[in-house]
């Protein structure tokens, strides 16, 4: 039988859990940042082409969760890791209530453009970057402001395109799609669901040659359209699930259908129609980044906050 001060103890210590968890969800966890690295060899991908790619994802910037004191110091933080090349996968900016003033974009993007990498920095845009853009929205092309706050930096922008670069004398491309949720439902255009302005196949044709590819696409769910042609897709959106309790996600739950919320993926599956048919597909690779910022709440459990490292062939090949 339980005495009562051991119970009076254990009432204490779950009161207490209880408190501290949403405080630490609260203000610390968003306030971390952590160096998450994959090292792998994809399939079309040279063993002899060693990259180094820092994946900037889903900052959110906003005052106090990312001020631009905070970015800053990731800035910092990403370059001192030497990347060869830098990608920023989309949603710079916070939507949500939880925040004081906004940050003009320009004061933002000023700072990514102190990122310093041999091979650049290149960026896309998330669907963030679309929804907040009120005139964007209305006439259904970008690059959003915040896309031209970027530009205006000298960060080259990709909304479906290709560039076919060099590293050691070795090419590769690198190719970035326009983002999947760009545009809200509208009367005016007659249009009843989200429109994306991602175009792959229009992007992939633009590559003319055998060297491997190496596509940024800010939703990962895209991965099941993407073809064995690509080597590697990096991409953001998910947060990681932005809250995981023991590996519940209440943010994607198993119903979603989805399973490209975090991590290194290998995706086996293709699209509705071909899983219909029967047809097999060939692996895909996917690195999912967990992200910097916070959407909806400004709440991150279980999923500090980070900069993610690819090292491509650095690694036995994986199939």
């Amino acid at each position: 039988m339980i005495s009562r001060r051991l119970f009076l103890k254990g009432l204490g210590c779950a009161v207490l859990g209880a408190i501290s968890a949403p405080a630490y969800a609260i203000g610390v966890e968003p306030f971390r940042l952590t160096i998450k690295e994959y090292r792998l060899t994809p399939p079309r991908w040279p063993k002899n082409l060693r990259l180094t790619a820092a994946l900037i994802a889903d900052p959110h910037i906003c005052d106090p969760w990312m001020n631009l004191e905070r970015l800053k110091f990731v800035v910092g933080r990403t370059n001192a890791l030497k990347p060869d090349i830098i990608l920023m996968l989309g949603d710079y900016v916070a939507s949500h209530k939880w925040q004081y003033d906004s940050i003009p974009p320009q004061a933002w993007a000023d700072i990514f453009g102190d990122l310093d990498a041999p091979l650049g920095t290149h960026a896309i845009l998330g669907n963030h970057d679309w929804w907040d853009d009120h005139e964007a929205q209305l006439i259904g092309i970008g690059p959003t402001k915040y896309g031209q706050a970027l530009l205006n930096a000298g960060i080259p922008l990709y909304q479906n395109r290709a560039e076919r670069l060099t590293k050691d004398g070795k090419a590769f491309w690198l190719a970035g799609l326009d983002d999947q949720l760009a545009l809200f439902p509208s009367r005016k255009r007659k249009q009843k669901h989200w429109r994306g302005l991602d175009d792959l196949p229009g992007t992939l044709a633009q590559v003319n040659d055998d060297a491997p590819v190496l596509l940024m696409a800010h939703e990962p769910d895209i991965i099941r359209k993407v073809p064995s042609r690509v080597s590697l897709t990096v991409s953001g959106h998910t947060h990681g699930g932005q809250i995981n309790v023991m590996g519940y996600k209440p943010a994607f739950p198993k119903k979603h259908g989805t399973n490209h919320i975090y991590g290194h993926i290998v995706e086996t599956e293709g699209t509705t129609l071909m899983r219909h048919l029967s047809l097999k597909t060939n692996p895909r690779h996917l690195v999912v980044s967990g992200g910097l910022g916070c959407s909806i709440l400004p709440v991150r459990f279980g999923v500090p906050p980070e900069i993610t490292l690819v090292h491509l062939g650095d690694a036995k090949t994986t199939s």
